[in-house]
């Protein structure tokens, strides 16, 4: 008998993807988007997955009958693999995953110590411009980053869960200078997500973060007939962040006060002064209950200039 595989995806999309391989082993769909509300070191345990729906409850209004069919069953298959020699991960090279992918590897570690983990990443190809998603991959392309998948080595997979413990610190700061690392890891994509997790702080500018800059930009620059017009324009100039349009329209509601108009969008006068750097917002949005991984989101500043966060001591 050959040896046996588990698949773990990065969501449903991919594991359809993989399902067409036809490569007859078990397939997991990790089902989360941890770069969005509180989360805790401790992967899979009770209280981890007692704030994950707290913040689901809260912020997207998802039912615990929803919560338990669409994410927890899945944990629960994925806690029953235990047979398998070898663990492929799916993962992207955006914000998204990467933060995903990171909590994975640490629950790996701590409840599959010993097991061979080997990762496959997408983002560039080879003599092809820009960044790809494993949907966007030929079949050839598919076997090609299976085929060239990368194995962590117990180094990689410790770094993993220092990077995954350090985004879930009640502190940023250590995050800002540790997660520049050896060109020589296998998590090429893990440096400009973390920069771009650093970015969503608010800037000491106007008191947006950069993404939620981005949205009043678009707004200013273009002519959006109504609120799906928008988000399919975001969605397809986002870059690193790998967000799905449920994350939009919830950070337009965020935003709302800043819009005149939702048909067609427009900004409001405070708006554009906000945008323009000629009012900080800070104080209108702020919020004890917005975090980012373990950090409150308004308890730091990024400075823009500098690339780094101040602590706000208040």
């Amino acid at each position: 008998m050959g040896s046996s595989i588990l698949h773990i995806t990065n969501g449903d999309s991919t594991t359809e993807v993989v399902k067409k391989l036809q490569f007859n082993d078990e397939i997991i769909t990790w089902r989360e988007m941890l770069c969005e509300g509180k989360t805790t070191i401790d992967v899979g345990s009770e209280d981890f997955w007692k704030n994950r729906f707290e913040f689901f409850s809260n912020a997207y209004k998802v039912t615990k009958k929803t919560f338990i069919d669409f994410t927890l069953k899945e944990y629960r298959n994925l806690c029953n693999q235990k047979k398998q020699d070898e663990i492929v991960l799916w993962f992207e090279y955006d914000l998204f995953c990467q933060i995903n992918m990171l909590a994975v590897i640490s629950w790996l570690k701590r409840y599959r110590k010993g097991k061979k983990i080997s990762l496959i990443c997408s983002g560039k190809i080879e003599n092809k411009p820009g960044l790809y998603s494993i949907s966007e991959l030929s079949k050839e392309e598919l076997l090609a980053h299976y085929e060239n998948r990368k194995v962590l080595n117990q180094d990689d997979i410790e770094y993993a869960d220092y990077i995954w413990q350090l985004y879930c610190a009640d502190s940023p700061l250590r995050l800002e200078t540790v997660y520049k690392f050896n060109p020589s890891s296998p998590f090429i994509y893990l440096e400009d997500a973390i920069k771009a997790h650093l970015e969503r702080f608010p800037s000491i500018k106007n008191g947006l973060n950069k993404v939620e800059n981005d949205i009043l930009k678009a707004t200013n620059e273009h002519v959006f007939q109504n609120q799906d017009q928008l988000v399919k324009s975001l969605l397809s100039n986002q870059d690193i962040y790998g967000f799905g349009d449920i994350q939009y329209v919830h950070k337009l509601q965020f935003l709302k006060k800043l819009f005149s108009s939702f048909s067609p969008i427009k900004l409001t006068k405070v708006g554009k002064k906000v945008l323009n750097h000629e009012l900080n917002y800070y104080g209108q949005i702020r919020s004890d209950f917005s975090y980012l991984g373990g950090s409150k989101k308004y308890s730091y500043l990024y400075i823009n200039d500098t690339g780094r966060l101040l602590k706000i001591t208040s």
